[in-house]
């Protein structure tokens, strides 16, 4: 029979699970928001409906969140440990990771073994594998490219988020539009959201830029570019085959993956630039949890 895992991606404002066989194919999914109170409690139920509909036993689950290094927190792990006979405890893994595992194995880069993946949303994650196994680095933390410092210029949002993730996270995003708007340019998204800046989403700056808003086109020009740099530095170092772009990238790739692609060639050798291959996830948003799932299979992952 078939092994099946259960992968939980606790790493975004929605949380996602899949129940996935060793061939890689999702048998059932479930997802639900973050939301206090009883999350964890609302973790175990949508993970109980995930199994039953899978129709089989699950044998292990790992737990994607937004860090290296992070632990599974104790509700959530004791919620999980009730999911079904059989199951392992909760094995944590960070979101980047689980998505370059994902990515190798049934996704962009199938087969390959020098990969690299970035996804941008609640936050930046990137994970990467060298000769096919994921590197954590000597304590665990490698891939908190959130952290990465791309602008001279020291801002207060660096040390509290880390120089990456404060200009392209969903949040970075948003403030950067707002940043924009109250220095006096004007934007159709902060007329449609009534004047209420706190309404504003990345979804909204992405969809005005699909429409012609001036600022927040701009805006996403800047990120593309904050992007491709990142990448460009991610190449230099670790010279891989391919490098995955997840998250907002992939769903924004329409406007994004040109405009990174050649903001990194731009800071690459030449002779790294005509190899490394961009490309867009083609997981969606469950790529975190199917690596989850895969490397709950794997526990040595």
């Amino acid at each position: 029979m078939p092994e099946l895992t259960l992968g939980v991606d606790l790493s975004d404002l929605i949380a996602r699970m899949v129940v996935v066989n060793d061939g890689g194919q999702v048998l059932s999914r479930g997802q639900l928001p973050h939301a206090p109170g009883h999350f964890a409690n609302a973790v175990r139920d949508t993970a109980r409906r995930a199994i039953a509909g899978a129709g089989g036993k699950v044998s292990a689950l790992a737990v994607a969140l937004p860090q290296a290094g992070d632990p599974v927190p104790a509700d959530i792990a004791a919620a999980l440990s009730e999911v079904g006979p059989g199951v392992r405890e909760a094995m944590p893994i960070a979101a980047g990771t689980a998505a370059a595992i994902a990515e190798q194995w049934c996704g962009a880069a199938r087969g390959l073994k020098q990969v690299i993946t970035c996804a941008i949303g609640e936050h930046v994650t990137a994970g990467v594998l060298i000769n096919g196994e994921p590197w954590s680095g000597a304590h665990g933390l490698a891939g908190a490219v959130g952290w990465l410092a791309l602008n001279p210029v020291e801002r207060e949002d660096y040390r509290r988020f880390g120089g990456l993730e404060a200009e392209v996270s969903a949040a970075g995003i948003v403030r950067r539009l707002v940043w924009r708007i109250k220095s006096g340019d004007r934007s159709a998204v902060a007329d449609n959201a009534g004047g209420d800046l706190t309404r504003i989403t990345a979804d909204d700056v992405f969809q005005g830029a699909r429409a012609g808003d001036g600022v927040c086109i701009s805006v996403v020009r800047d990120t593309a570019k904050y992007v491709g740099m990142a990448v460009a530095n991610l190449a230099t170092m670790l010279d891989p085959e391919a490098i995955v772009l997840g998250g907002t990238i992939a769903a924004s790739g329409d406007m994004m993956l040109e405009a990174i692609r050649t903001e990194c060639s731009r800071r690459l050798r030449p002779a790294q630039a005509e190899r490394v291959r961009i490309v867009l996830s083609t997981l969606g948003a469950e790529a975190v949890a199917i690596g989850a799932a895969r490397a709950a299979a794997r526990p040595s992952a």
